[in-house]
């Protein structure tokens, strides 16, 4: 009897090996395990609970730009280490290797529909998408493009916040990018996905004319156990994600990633 039971054991496990790594994934939300080819057939979302996976930025060049059309910008803007800031160039060396980006920020000129746009997309693999000076820098210099040659502005947002390797420096580029789309006449369109945090929510990914969340984003300013523990009392259900913020007006929708692009084309073709 022990030895069948061996024995289905062995098979049982023999069976485990078989299936490769990253063949299945598991979802955040509902806990259910996915094939993960069919997870990125619906554009990385759970089929189960709509739980909407991370992605990079290069998911969402694909998503919503025109194929082939995206001129990037400032890639020769680098960052240093002005603080001399411990393991700070390790880390953004590491940050490079492993993304293939130059920062946690891509800027540029695209088409979408056919229609030219200035498009700044973050990563939050960099490093978290921190704000550090030259993702600051990137993006004042991308609003005014979008400025200067009379084109819509597109951000998609990803950070947990300000760098905070770069000190002071960092926070100053919340002032300087509110300033510069303080001067922007076009229409501009922040799209929020998990998570938009602290510094970049208190600056550029909170000031667009039409604010686009995806559902169950993180959006907030400070984390909820800090402010939790600091007015003593229970926060609300469903407190900082997407379709709270909807509720209480800090989002103006909430766009499943599946009709992302289309609802950008819709607004674009309103605006322009």
């Amino acid at each position: 009897m022990k030895w069948f039971e061996r024995r289905k054991k062995v098979e049982k496990e023999s069976k485990k090996k078989e299936i490769p790594d990253g063949v299945w994934i598991k979802c955040d939300s509902c806990g259910e395990i996915l094939y993960k080819k069919e997870v990125e057939k619906n554009l990385m979302v759970c089929s189960k609970c709509n739980f909407h996976f991370r992605v990079n930025s290069a998911f969402y060049k694909k998503l919503l730009l025109d194929e082939g059309t995206f001129k990037i910008f400032d890639e020769n803007i680098r960052t240093t280490d002005p603080l001399q800031f411990k393991g700070y160039k390790k880390k953004i060396e590491e940050a490079r290797r492993k993304t293939s980006l130059t920062e946690a920020v891509t800027c540029g000129e695209a088409k979408i529909d056919g229609r030219d746009v200035e498009v700044a997309i973050m990563d939050f693999s960099f490093i978290g998408g921190s704000m550090g000076a030259v993702v600051g820098e990137r993006i004042k210099r991308s609003i005014e493009r979008a400025g200067k040659a009379d084109l819509p502005l597109l951000i998609v947002n990803a950070s947990g916040g300000a760098r905070m390797q770069e000190g002071i420096l960092s926070l100053m580029q919340m002032a300087k990018t509110a300033t510069a789309l303080n001067k922007l006449k076009t229409p501009y369109i922040s799209v929020l996905t998990n998570p938009t945090t602290a510094g970049v929510l208190a600056s550029y990914a909170s000031l667009g004319d039409i604010l686009i969340a995806e559902p169950g984003a993180l959006i907030g300013f400070t984390g909820a156990r800090v402010i939790k523990q600091t007015i003593k009392k229970e926060l609300p259900e469903g407190f900082q994600r997407a379709e709270f913020m909807l509720e209480h007006g800090l989002a103006d929708m909430v766009v499943s990633r599946k009709d992302l692009r289309q609802t950008i084309i819709s607004l674009l073709s309103h605006f322009c």
